[in-house]
């Protein structure tokens, strides 16, 4: 007997990555062996010397395909071993590993549109909807448009043992939202991508595609985010270090350092309107959706807990979003004496 391996990988296209994969067939009972392909045609690499490696490094059920059948999430290498220079994964990695003691864990809400075409899912050929309001969170048929869609692909992510945690349509026709987590920094981004790769081919099914354009709507429509919540262990315990992490990330030129890493056109959807602050500005506060950073209130009530920082595109790549909060937070931490 034999089963099907989806190799899958984050390719080098720019500004924004997209997801690759292609099929191995293996003997029942081997081992993920490293692959290969052609990185000239994934922008990773230029004809004349185009091999590049899959190194498999997570891996869980095909939900699709069913039975035996695995989807494998990898990482690009130089054939050298050498991690290639669009495999952000590696440069995460050891930032995890020196702030492990600190157990940091992470929750990501990653939005996304539904396109019919070249229109968003529910809206009108030649026009456009009821202005936004109806629509988050809601119910029936002249104000949600997908919900098939979504719910074939949250059964997919739960059979794939994947840590999602709750769906929810959000404030624009065809907008929705998943959130991955609470996990560690490497596993929280390895679980997200294979998510999106089950979203976009969740919806190949249905003619339909799936975009994390941060402003797929121009005018008075929200943008998609991928607010990003995080904790560590003295935050879980401790008020103090909650406030520690917030003015950390507002340090000097953190700001700036986070946000132009925090997906491309973050502009365009950092405006201070429909629950944004500028991107050139930084803040925090309680329950103040419009701040860069969201202590939620049940937070301040409890004395600890975990900050929401709402500024991360929904095209971010979760290895940089996890390893610039992890990094900036966790040295704040120990600057400050609180871990």
């Amino acid at each position: 007997m034999s089963y099907k391996a989806e190799y899958i990988w984050i390719d080098g296209t720019e500004p924004t990555a997209k997801l690759r994969s292609k099929t191995k067939i293996l003997a029942d009972g081997a081992e993920l062996p490293i692959w290969g392909f052609d990185g000239s045609s994934t922008n990773q690499a230029e004809g004349h010397a185009s091999d590049r490696v899959l190194q498999p490094v997570f891996s869980c059920p095909d939900p699709i395909r069913g039975g035996a059948n695995v989807l494998v999430l990898c990482e690009v290498l130089n054939i050298d071993m050498t991690p290639h220079e669009s495999n952000t994964r590696a440069l995460l990695r050891p930032v995890a590993e020196k702030f492990a003691g600190q157990e940091a864990i992470f929750g990501i809400e990653q939005e996304y549109t539904f396109f019919d075409g070249v229109r968003p899912l529910g809206f009108p050929v030649g026009g456009f909807p009821a202005a936004q309001g109806g629509y988050y969170c809601g119910v029936g048929s002249d104000e949600i448009f997908g919900r098939e869609i979504v719910e074939k692909h949250l059964d997919h992510c739960l059979a794939a043992g994947l840590e999602i945690s709750g769906i929810n349509a959000e404030v624009m026709p065809g907008q929705w939202e998943f959130q991955v987590g609470p996990l560690g920094p490497l596993e929280v981004s390895d679980q997200l991508w294979i998510a999106r790769w089950l979203l976009y081919r969740t919806a190949e099914d249905f003619n339909v595609s799936a975009t994390l354009n941060p402003k797929p709507v121009k005018g008075d429509w929200n943008g998609a985010g991928a607010h990003t919540n995080f904790s560590t262990k003295a935050m879980r315990e401790d008020y103090r270090a909650i406030i520690s992490a917030c003015e950390a990330l507002g340090e000097g030129s953190k700001p700036l350092d986070h946000v132009k890493n925090y997906g491309a056109g973050i502009d365009e959807r950092l405006t201070g309107l429909h629950e944004t602050a500028p991107c050139n500005e930084f803040s925090y506060g309680v329950s103040d959706r419009g701040a860069s950073v969201r202590i939620p209130w049940q937070v301040e009530k409890d004395g600890k807990g975990y900050i929401e920082d709402r500024r991360p595109n929904a095209n971010v790549d979760p290895y940089v979003v996890t390893r610039l909060i992890t990094d900036t937070c966790c040295t704040g931490l120990e600057k400050d004496g609180l871990v």
